[in-house]
């Protein structure tokens, strides 16, 4: 998290005091905002450029929430970076990377700048423009779907302690976890995972993630990250679901029309080479 009484950025108007940011890539982008990259762009009116974006997200001088989109990607990638390892850093763009100036925030921020008054929106005759705004993660759905499944990628080790293997199938099946529903970022811990013949929701997704091996899905539907080992984490999403994995291990699959459920999806036969074969389609960070 930025330093917010010395990081600013220049706006039309005012300078920005910085509260966060967060990138907006092929390969990494906010996945409340959307269920593939240019889904996320388009929720900010912003063209799916290859290279991406930074989004800078801080107050102005009177408080109001702004959104600073810069496509100087490197920069705003070391700033998280240097965040995330607890080190300060001086995000400060330079005007010329400004690719826009949006009202509102698109993701929920928790702290505000000190000093001035607390977070608002601007006001009317500030900007033309529609006020950016969370989605709305009150009830379940795709935004609060695949905010699930990142915290399951977050935190693969607490929900894979969940899964017993021996709770499987001999085929590939699934079995429920009932989670937190989202209200709570603790997984349940009395709810034990049991055994289910095949979801017939669970076999869509895997359908339906199998033909993305022979129709390339739109630009992040597949994602692959860093892992222990030689393993990587898998993330596929598609309409209505959410699918994180290890290529090394078992799958999770959410659903929307299963709310505040988790389907573990065991190895089988042929879990091993679907997640192979996506993790060869998937987009990768640079």
């Amino acid at each position: 998290m930025a330093e917010t009484d010395e990081d600013t950025v220049a706006t039309t108007d005012d300078a920005l005091y910085v509260l966060t940011a967060v990138l907006l890539t092929p390969a990494k982008y906010p996945s409340v905002l959307g269920d593939d990259y240019p889904e996320a762009c388009a929720a900010l009116g912003l063209p799916p450029l290859a290279d991406g974006y930074g989004l800078v997200l801080g107050q102005d001088g009177v408080g109001a929430r702004w959104t600073v989109v810069v496509d100087d990607v490197s920069l705003v990638a070391v700033a998280v970076a240097s965040w995330d390892c607890g080190m300060e850093y001086d995000l400060s763009p330079d005007e010329r990377s400004i690719v826009a100036a949006l009202p509102g925030w698109p993701l929920a921020v928790a702290v505000a700048a000190p000093g001035i008054p607390a977070p608002h929106d601007p006001a009317q005759d500030a900007t033309d423009e529609p006020v950016l705004s969370p989605p709305d993660t009150g009830v379940w759905g795709p935004a609060q779907r695949r905010l699930g499944a990142d915290e399951i990628a977050q935190q693969w080790a607490r929900w894979r302690s969940q899964v017993d293997d021996a709770d499987f199938p001999a085929r590939d099946g699934d079995s429920g976890a009932r989670p937190d529903g989202g209200k709570d970022e603790r997984a349940d811990e009395e709810s034990a995972p049991r055994a289910a013949p095949g979801h017939q929701g669970v076999r869509r997704v895997l359908t339906e993630a199998r033909g993305y091996l022979d129709t390339p899905p739109p630009l992040g539907r597949v994602r692959s990250a860093f892992a222990s080992g030689d393993a990587r984490t898998l993330r596929a999403d598609g309409p209505g679901w959410s699918l994180v994995a290890r290529t090394d291990d078992i799958a999770f699959v959410l659903l929307d029309e299963a709310p505040g459920e988790v389907l573990p999806v065991g190895r089988g036969p042929e879990l091993p080479g679907l997640l192979a074969a996506l993790d060869r389609v998937a987009v990768r960070p640079s």
